[in-house]
């Protein structure tokens, strides 16, 4: 135990001195001066949709209510409250951007329905900030067709990532890196052999799945069984009765805060006390919520660092001071957070494309961005051929109701 928290002590120290240089660009940086042109010197041409001399439409459908309501409301809040700042400054090269965001209620359908919408009758410059694998994935034809880019899903899913997509880039970890941190954590730290997987029966829950066999398979283990629920519903009973039947002695779960939340409370009231994790997409502040007394020493791998640590990572405290000022209602959680540090990127890119914009002149504007520092302890890096900004993985745990920092990779 000493042995653990030294070494989070030392990744925090790691993580703010590896973001000092990070610190120095966080703040947004003053509005476009340099020749200090009147408005109607500044004519650009502009070849894309969604962009007016005076504005940039981007576009997102993503789970405003519901049982995803939480994890779309919250993402959609974290990239607004910077968006929101840098509008005020007077917004990148004279444009202000606009958000057209609507509710999917985490639906495939819908999400499609809102997508063909947003590119055919809004005509926005590109897509942003979408949520969950099943949604999503359903996109990646009708992006590729109109050649419309997809910047910030909150999604760690290989159908995503791999085979490579001109349009889309990915920002956070994948499923895939989630699922092998804390693999490798049950069976090296904890000496754990029996592992089972709780999963969403729809494309996120398999590629949960399939990146735990995967990782299980590094130590010639597998899944001593695997239990599902349908997405939408709290019917965790079979899955429960099957997983607890094995004696698993830790439980990887798939899935949103809700369901996930019932399956650990169930367990408990049973007697049933296996090593809990859930993958960041099940919204780790929403979990610890439901979960309330339960929820001590529950697992969560984040693909972000913990929103809290103000002193040591200087993006946070713009996200904490932003947050506060437009959303006073909300309150820092990993969720949000990880929107702002799409924000980040967005803007970033947004600036390197320069005033006369064109879609493919904001990809290779993104596929510029290499070893870029935004505060977290990591750096973004894109490429012509690498569309994945983010590899880390950190590893919390709830104690006395706080989620913690275990483990860094």
């Amino acid at each position: 135990m000493q042995r653990i928290w030294l070494g989070v002590i030392l990744v925090l120290i790691g993580l703010g001195v590896y973001s000092l240089y990070g610190y120095l660009h966080l703040e947004s940086p003053p509005v476009e001066k340099e020749m200090d042109l009147e408005p109607s010197s500044r004519a650009h041409v502009v070849s894309a949709p969604g962009v007016t001399p005076n504005e940039i439409v981007i576009g997102s459908s993503l789970a405003l209510g519901g049982h995803a309501g939480f994890l779309g409301a919250q993402y959609l809040h974290g990239a607004m409250c910077l968006i929101k700042q840098i509008n005020s400054e007077g917004g990148i090269h004279y444009r202000k951007i606009r958000m057209i965001a609507y509710d999917d209620g985490y639906d495939s359908p819908r999400c499609l329905v809102n997508t063909q919408g947003l590119i055919y009758k809004d005509k926005v410059f590109c897509l942003f900030c979408y949520v969950g694998t099943p949604t999503t994935v359903k996109l990646i034809d009708i992006v590729e067709e109109t050649k419309t880019p997809l910047l910030g899903i909150f999604s760690g899913a290989d159908k995503l990532r791999f085979p490579f997509r001109h349009y889309i880039f990915n920002i956070r970890s994948s499923y895939y890196h989630e699922t092998n941190a804390i693999v490798r954590y049950f069976v090296e730290e904890k000496g754990l052999r029996r592992i089972a997987v709780f999963y969403q029966y729809d494309d996120y829950g398999f590629d949960g799945l399939k990146g735990t066999q995967i990782a299980l398979q590094k130590y010639d283990l597998s899944p001593v069984t695997t239990g599902s629920f349908i997405r939408g519903t709290l019917d965790i009973e079979d899955a429960l009765d099957k997983i607890e039947s094995s004696q698993a002695e830790a439980v990887i779960m798939i899935g949103t805060y809700s369901p996930c939340a019932k399956f650990i409370k169930e367990a408990r009231t049973r007697g049933y006390n296996p090593l809990f994790h859930n993958v960041s997409f099940v919204g780790a502040d929403k979990l610890v919520q439901e979960l309330g007394e339960a929820s001590e020493g529950v697992l969560i791998t984040q693909v972000v660092p913990p929103p809290t640590q103000r002193i040591l990572l200087p993006a946070t405290e713009q996200y904490s001071r932003l947050l506060a000022k437009y959303y006073p209602q909300d309150k820092p959680n990993f969720v949000s957070f990880e929107g702002f540090i799409n924000a980040r990127v967005l803007i970033e890119a947004l600036r390197r494309t320069g005033r006369d914009i064109s879609r493919e002149g904001f990809i290779r504007a993104l596929e510029s961005i290499k070893e870029y520092y935004v505060g977290i302890g990591a750096v973004i890096h894109f490429g012509p051929q690498d569309h994945q900004g983010l590899d880390d993985v950190y590893l919390t745990q709830v104690r006395n109701g706080q989620l913690q920092l275990l483990l860094y990779k």
